[in-house]
């Protein structure tokens, strides 16, 4: 591996450094974050307002879907071609634009299309920012990852609190969606003040055509050391064009099995944050404004529970603290399903986080370790897959709650829970025994 191509690792073996890099891609974490915790307990509010079916406002899903699906095919290209720069530079732009026109939108058609543009600018802010903080961090990447996400959905604490506030004094949910345009501006002057190097890697450099055959054939780690553990990130360099290895190790079945953790994951948290306001209505009869505040429940669960096991995920395997938190996720859900108070609502949706919080960050990080030399590339994979999740589980949701009521529709979510768990139980082992 060249020397130039090292991976860019911010702290000695075993440590967490935190550095300007670091909280520059904290930024696309804090920015959809927002996105996410403000507008996805707002749907409920916005079919009000454009009468609308539960099952039409959950198509705001598949516009989030359409979204992450494109930028799952664009980012690795544009982090390539361009640059991770480049990169978010588009993806801060895009959020700008598709939240001034989900604010401004006056009918269905316009809000959809709105959606399709702010999650592709999301989806691409996130690719960019996660596989770079991933390499920048190499053996400590659980904790980097993990904290990022805690970063996400400790300012998306404020976004169901900010819409229950906005709502209550008359203004709408709109005025507490519209931050995101002033936290994307402030995270694209970071942006714009980190060098290009390292992580922040650099446009690709087209190579002479006598070099590209031997780039061909340089070497990559092989798949059945890849698997070990997310120590692997530090081994390993920025490969513009990953080896036919490094891209075998994604279909090999540690690899989908974690996927498929990374699709349980999106799946239990954007039905949750898209319907639970709906569900704490239903049981409670509790006010708009007050049921969708009751979200900032999840959010505080799943942004405590972030900072905590983000260092302890350096001393227990990534794998355990996944499949456990699938479990505690079917504890919350319990809570909440049950609940005849906005009080217990709230306590169950917090239970719910704490094991939410760690289902995206570690499977996300565990997905990147089976193939680390092929980074972005693994990113680009869990991005169109959670898109699919995004597009399908929402609007299914909302589709069964038309039909059968929010309640009953509700008793699918811990379905989702058994088979991540039962996916994380299945990848750890694989990876422990270096089997695939």
């Amino acid at each position: 591996m060249a020397p130039s191509a090292q991976v860019d690792v911010a702290e000695a073996r075993g440590g967490f450094h935190r550095d300007r890099l670091t909280f520059t891609f904290y930024g696309s974490f804090v920015v959809w974050g927002w996105v996410l915790y403000s507008f996805n307990p707002s749907v409920t509010l916005l079919a009000d307002d454009f009468d609308i079916s539960l099952a039409q406002a959950g198509l705001h899903g598949t516009a989030m879907a359409a979204g992450g699906i494109v930028a799952a095919f664009a980012a690795p290209r544009l982090v390539r071609r361009y640059g991770r720069r480049a990169a978010l530079f588009v993806a801060l732009g895009a959020v700008i634009a598709g939240v001034l026109a989900l604010v401004a939108a006056p009918d269905l058609a316009a809000s959809l299309s709105a959606v399709l543009v702010l999650a592709l600018g999301g989806n691409l802010a996130i690719s960019a920012s996660q596989p770079g903080l991933a390499l920048h961090h190499g053996p400590a990447a659980s904790a980097a990852v993990t904290e990022a996400n805690g970063a996400g959905s400790s300012i998306g604490l404020v976004g169901p609190l900010a819409v229950g506030a906005c709502v209550a004094l008359g203004w709408g949910w709109r005025p507490a969606v519209a931050v995101a345009i002033l936290l994307a501006a402030v995270t694209a002057v970071l942006v714009g003040r980190v060098p290009v190097g390292g992580a922040m890697s650099p446009p690709a450099r087209r190579a002479p055509r006598a070099s590209r055959g031997l780039r061909a054939r340089s070497t990559a780690p092989e798949p059945a050391a890849v698997v070990t553990s997310v120590e692997a990130l530090a081994l390993v360099g920025i490969d513009e064009h990953p080896s036919s290895d490094a891209r075998a190790a994604l279909n090999r079945l540690p690899a989908w099995c974690f996927l498929a953790c990374v699709v349980a994951a999106v799946a239990l948290e954007m039905t949750t944050t898209y319907w639970a306001t709906d569900l704490v209505r239903d049981q409670t009869g509790a006010q708009a404004g007050i049921a969708t505040a009751t979200t900032a429940g999840l959010v505080a669960g799943m942004s405590a529970i972030r900072f905590v096991m983000g260092p302890i995920s350096l001393r227990v395997p990534p794998a355990l603290i996944l499949a456990g938190g699938f479990v505690v996720s079917v504890v919350g859900w319990a809570i909440l399903w049950t609940a005849s108070s906005a009080a217990v609502a709230i306590g169950g949706l917090v239970v719910a986080g704490l094991g939410y919080g760690v289902q995206y960050p570690m499977s996300i990080t565990l997905l990147i370790a089976t193939a680390p030399a092929a980074g972005d590339s693994a990113q680009a994979r869990a991005t169109l897959a959670g898109g699919i999740a995004v597009g399908i589980a929402p609007f299914a949701l909302g589709a069964l709650a038309d039909a059968v009521g929010i309640h009953a529709a509700f008793a699918v979510v811990p379905v989702a829970a058994v088979l991540g768990c039962v996916a994380a139980a299945v990848g750890g082992r694989l990876t422990r025994t270096g089997r695939s």
